[in-house]
């Protein structure tokens, strides 16, 4: 049936143009955006995941940057701490010159004080915006360890977590440490810090036909940043009086931010040998670490010949009151103005520079991991927004060519419609 008032076929003509005029629509806002996906209507689910993926990769960028800041201030102390290694070998050098006879030994200790002073700028000079790795003299915990950003970690149920890098401080400094808080006496407070018979009173190390020792156990877990430990000698009748020492400054420890138990009982073991060393007695007291599980004992050890009477005692300080010294804090006691102080010299120059040897390994493996997770940051971004890319971006090519389809299709939708409309046209003719 015909009629002039409903005209089917130019109704679905017209429905056929609209649909197409849509469809073009969307492929010139395709190609216009380079999108497929360009707002949530188009695809929610997809427009979602995308941008979740975007702000991941503005975070990585943001870590990239904290990377390369991380880099810096850790090249910074790496370069620092080679160069103060390189003034302790020169400084090594005049000590092991010192061992001669006939030397002027006054201008040598000039020249080694020269040098001190240099390592100590270095030292103060060695800092990157405000941060100074080769100074660790804080009481504040975890003040000891540097946080680097390097990545956020996405989980499966969408929960965020930063992971960071810790860089570790090492004071290369001179400062001299100092002991001046209030002991802990005997008790609770003593033996949450330390055990063994020499920490609640004097031990004796009396010589006898096997050489007599004691052992105390710096508390794994108890160190805290100032803590103070310190050995004090007292000669017994007929003893050795050179071996008496009331002065708590001697033979100490002052613990670091970072500093564990068996940190301690090194550094404890080291200044007593030290001592021992500058009053000439090391054949008659040294001290000693274990190793392993027992790494936080320290064993004091005396002479076998009857007569070498000494006792010692452990004593630790609260944190108020004491001082931090700097990890290089011997090389302001050398003195080899004397064939005694240039003996004791060459032991102690040994040890400050494997101190030094070590910061300046730590700071490079620290700074080669961070240039690594910095490149791998680089890679991941990449790969994130070619994944962005898969699932927003529009296939320019099929963009094109759906295009050039739609626009046939449109002129025939045209035809179609002017066809259809001329339809009543044919009607009239018979009433003619």
């Amino acid at each position: 049936m015909s009629s002039i008032l409903t005209n089917n076929g130019a109704m679905v003509a017209l429905q056929t143009m609209k649909s197409i005029n849509k469809n073009m629509g969307q492929v010139q806002a395709e190609i216009s955006t380079g999108k497929a996906v360009g707002s949530a209507k188009d695809n929610a689910a997809v427009w979602a995941i995308s941008k979740t993926m975007e702000s991941d990769v503005s975070g990585f960028k943001a870590i990239s940057d904290s990377l390369s800041l991380g880099s810096s201030t850790i090249a910074v102390a790496r370069s620092a701490s080679e160069q103060i290694t390189n003034l302790l070998k020169e400084v090594k050098g005049k000590v092991v010159n010192s061992q001669e006879e006939n030397v002027d030994r006054t201008k040598i200790q000039a020249d080694i004080g020269a040098l001190r002073d240099q390592i100590s700028s270095i030292v103060g000079a060695a800092q990157f915006n405000g941060l100074n790795l080769l100074s660790n003299k804080s009481k504040t915990a975890g003040s000891g360890t540097v946080n680097v950003l390097s990545s956020l970690d996405r989980a499966s149920d969408g929960s965020v977590s930063a992971s960071n890098i810790s860089v570790g401080k090492a004071d290369l400094s001179t400062t001299t440490s100092v002991v001046g808080g209030t002991a802990l006496a005997a008790g609770a407070a003593l033996t949450a810090k330390a055990t063994g018979a020499a920490t609640t009173a004097a031990t004796a190390l009396t010589g006898a036909a096997t050489a007599p020792t004691t052992a105390v156990t710096i508390v794994t877990g108890s160190v805290a940043a100032g803590d103070g430990y310190n050995i004090t000698l007292t000669a017994g009748a007929a003893g050795l009086s050179t071996a008496n020492t009331a002065n708590i400054q001697e033979i100490r420890y002052v613990a670091r931010d970072g500093d564990t138990a068996a940190d301690v009982a090194k550094g404890l073991a080291s200044a007593f040998n030290d001592y021992a060393k500058s009053k000439g007695l090391e054949t008659q007291m040294s001290a000693a670490v274990g190793s392993g599980a027992t790494a936080n004992q320290l064993t004091l050890t005396g002479s076998t010949t009857v007569g070498n009477n000494v006792t010692a005692q452990l004593n630790v300080y609260a944190p108020a009151g004491n001082t931090i010294g700097g990890g290089l804090e011997k090389l302001s006691s050398i003195d080899v103005s004397s064939s005694e102080g240039a003996a004791s010299a060459l032991g102690v120059i040994e040890g400050l520079t494997q101190t030094a040897i070590q910061a300046a390994s730590d700071f490079g493996t620290a700074q080669k991991r961070i240039e690594i997770q910095n490149t791998f940051v680089g890679n991941l971004v990449d790969s994130l927004r070619s994944g962005i890319g898969s699932m927003v971006d529009a296939n320019m090519e099929e963009a094109s060519a759906r295009l050039q389809a739609l626009q046939v299709q449109q002129q025939l939708a045209t035809q179609s419609l002017s066809i259809a409309n001329q339809a009543p046209q044919s009607i009239l003719a018979l009433f003619r």
